[in-house]
C-alpha cells in the first residue's frame, strides 16, 4: 500500500515509491520518508555563480541542484539572494553529508559545505527540518553515476 501527502509543500511518500528519473526532478529519502522536488540545474560556472540570486520567492516544492565536474570543497554565500535557503551538500554517491539550514538572505558570510562534495541542493529555508532530511539521507537524480549511486535511477 502506498499513499502520498504534502509536507511543507514537498511531495512525501509512504511505502514504496517508484518513478523514473527525469532531469528536472530530484528525490531524497531516509527514515523520514521520501520527498520529490522540481529542480533547476546549475552545472556550469556561470549558472552556479548566479544560482538563486534576485528571486523574491520559490515554490515550496522547488529547488536548484548545483552540479560540479568533480568532488571538491565547496562554500556558498547569500550575496543578492533574497529568500532564506537550506543548502544540502551531497557527495558523488548521492549521500547527504551536511545541511546548512536557513541561510540568511544577503549575508556574505561563507557557508562551508565540506570536502568531496559533488552536488548542492538549495531548497526553501526550513524545509529540511520540516521534512526530517538529515545527513545520511539519499538522493536520486539522473546526474548521479549509476556505478556509484546508493539509490539508482530506474
Amino acid at each position: 500500500m502506498r499513499f502520498t501527502h504534502l509536507v511543507g509543500g514537498a511531495m512525501l511518500w509512504a511505502g514504496a515509491a517508484h518513478s523514473a528519473c527525469v532531469e528536472d526532478r530530484l528525490e531524497l529519502r531516509g527514515d523520514w520518508g521520501t520527498a520529490r522536488f522540481r529542480i533547476e540545474i546549475a552545472d556550469d560556472a556561470n549558472e552556479r555563480a548566479l544560482g538563486l540570486m534576485h528571486r523574491e520567492s520559490m515554490s515550496t516544492s522547488a529547488g536548484m541542484l548545483f552540479i560540479y565536474e568533480q568532488p571538491q570543497s565547496v562554500s556558498f554565500w547569500m550575496r543578492n539572494t533574497l529568500i532564506p535557503l537550506d543548502m544540502i551538500f551531497i557527495d558523488e554517491t548521492g549521500i547527504v553529508q551536511h545541511i546548512h539550514e536557513n541561510a540568511v538572505p544577503l549575508d556574505l558570510t561563507p557557508i562551508p559545505g565540506g570536502d568531496d562534495i559533488l552536488y548542492v541542493l538549495e531548497i526553501n529555508g526550513g524545509m529540511s527540518a520540516n521534512l526530517g532530511i538529515v545527513p545520511g539521507s539519499e538522493m536520486r537524480h539522473l546526474s548521479v553515476d549509476e556505478d556509484l549511486a546508493v539509490w539508482v535511477c530506474e
